[in-house]
């Protein structure tokens, strides 16, 4: 099978450019591989090798497939040696500066014909050509780590890339067995540029004392679905890697509120509490297992109170029934009595707000977060103000876990733990659409692709409600004052509608 490049050249053969050479090669490519370290392309070409080895003796390739996978590979000494590539990946060390002397020198010394890919996860790709004579011949080619298991990969156009090269790019991605996404070249591009919401936002809510690490990961785990929760992920991801991108996006946007990034990881990355690989992070790791602390004990309670619910909470239908099949006695009346738990189920607003507004007793008022559906979630989460009596907290508690699903309890803030984070990855997806880096559609695919999300986040803004989305977002402005909560006017325009829809104009 012809494929669009037959002779490939990787330069810098670390992780991620020996994953490409992988692919380049399992489909077809001659690879060349070059290192500015003395033997690290040798130590990559054995590598490969001895991995497609262990392959067919497991029988999951062939014998055959694992020799012709590995004569393809060829050891370059200088960059002259690449004169006969047609394409050349750069995957060396993520410096503008480096990168930007690397393609002058391969304008020099390669023939015209030749054309470029970097790899930057974070840099300008208009920066990065900007030092060239031929900038066109330049787009990025954003693989992600580990590269044969990550099965997307971002095509980037610079400011002058030509069209076609992206297009050839985009037909190889194919042709390596990877799903390529088109994006304009902006700080982050795709996925890291959606994925700020997920992380900086479980960090807001740890540095107001709302919970600690391991509840927000329990939380965003059981009620959305996440694989990892933001906490475990930093850790295996490690902060040396993901506090730099959030730093890099920030001041790459001028310091736009919802990119801010987080003391907590400045000072962990400053103390060398990087994560799982050097056994200390968010969690302690334990022959590489976390030690995850155990949950608190749900209390003992002899005599739950009468439960009284606002005519505001929203799901107010769902959680009564959830309240009758909890076996709770339910007060119906206009006000409740003066021994009743109130209940709210606010989006958006804190706890202390909604019992002010709607003049309950603040000592007996708990939150409880409605934004996902009771049947959809597998933990309850509740919130206590400042003013919550202690017997209240506990038979809240114990009256929510009496099926045995878990609960978490945490301090009021404006929003819960699901409802910021959630809100926050649909408000910074939605910008990426208004701003046109990408279509809905290629969001969509990068984000569950990229970052293993268990719905895109236009999807994820459909399944729970995008007026509901809008709400906790204008609350939570409302509540903190700052502007990292303002929606975007694609979230608000296409609220009404749906914002997965593909049937209507994209901008």
């Amino acid at each position: 099978m012809k494929i669009h490049f037959s002779t490939i050249a990787i330069v810098g053969t670390g992780a991620m450019g020996r994953g490409i050479a992988q692919i380049a090669a399992q489909a077809g490519s001659q690879v060349w591989l070059l290192d500015s370290q003395a033997g690290a392309a040798d130590k990559a070409k054995q590598a490969l090798q001895d991995q497609w080895a262990k392959l067919a003796a497991k029988n999951r390739i062939t014998e055959e497939q694992a020799q012709a996978w590995g004569q393809q590979l060829q050891i370059a000494n200088t960059l002259a040696d690449l004169a006969r590539c047609q394409l050349v990946i750069e995957a060396v060390v993520e410096r503008l500066e480096v990168k930007q002397a690397l393609f002058a020198e391969l304008e020099r010394t390669l023939p015209a014909q030749a054309v470029w890919a970097t790899n930057t996860s974070s840099l300008s790709v208009t920066a990065i050509a900007a030092a060239l004579k031929q900038p066109q011949r330049l787009a990025g080619f954003h693989f992600f780590n580990p590269v044969p298991l990550m099965k997307v990969v971002e095509v980037v156009a610079g400011l002058k890339t030509d069209p076609a090269l992206c297009q050839a790019l985009t037909a190889y991605a194919h042709e390596m067995g990877h799903t390529p996404v088109q994006a304009q070249d902006t700080p982050g591009f795709i996925v890291n540029h959606a994925g700020r919401g997920f992380g900086t936002e479980a960090l807001r809510i740890v540095s107001e004392g709302v919970t600690d690490f391991a509840t927000v990961d329990r939380i965003l785990r059981d009620q959305v679905g996440f694989k990892l929760g933001p906490f475990e992920l930093m850790d295996l991801t490690a902060l040396d890697v993901s506090h730099p991108v959030m730093e890099s996006i920030y001041h790459q946007y001028y310091e736009e509120p919802r990119f801010r990034p987080s003391v907590i990881t400045a000072q962990r990355l400053a103390g060398g509490v990087l994560g799982k690989k050097v056994g200390e992070g968010f969690y302690s790791y334990h022959e590489g297992v976390a030690q995850v602390p155990d949950e608190p004990p749900v209390p003992v309670v002899a005599d739950i109170p009468p439960v009284w619910v606002s005519p505001r909470a929203s799901r107010r239908v769902e959680l009564y029934q959830l309240l009758k099949d909890l076996g709770a006695t339910i007060e119906t009346g206009a006000s409740p009595s003066a021994q009743a738990l109130t209940l709210v189920a606010p989006l958006g607003f804190d706890v202390t707000t909604v019992a002010v507004v709607e003049r309950l007793d603040p000592a007996r008022t708990i939150g409880i977060d409605m934004l996902v559906e009771e049947a959809a979630t597998k933990r309850r989460v509740l919130a206590t103000n400042p003013a919550t009596r202690v017997d209240m907290r506990d038979a809240a508690h114990a009256l929510f876990a009496r099926d045995g699903k878990p609960v978490s309890v945490i301090r009021d803030s404006g929003g819960f733990v699901t409802q910021r984070v959630v809100a926050t990855i649909v408000n910074i997806a939605s910008d990426i659409c208004q701003q046109g880096i990408c279509t809905p559609k290629d969001l969509e695919t990068a984000v569950t692709l990229g970052l293993g999300y268990p719905l895109g986040p236009l999807a994820m803004g459909d399944r729970w409600g995008p007026t509901n989305i809008l709400e906790v977002l204008f609350n939570m402005q409302t509540v903190y004052g700052d502007t990292r909560y303002r929606p975007s006017p694609w979230l608000r325009r296409r609220g009404a509608i749906g914002l997965s829809l593909t049937h209507v104009e994209e901008s």
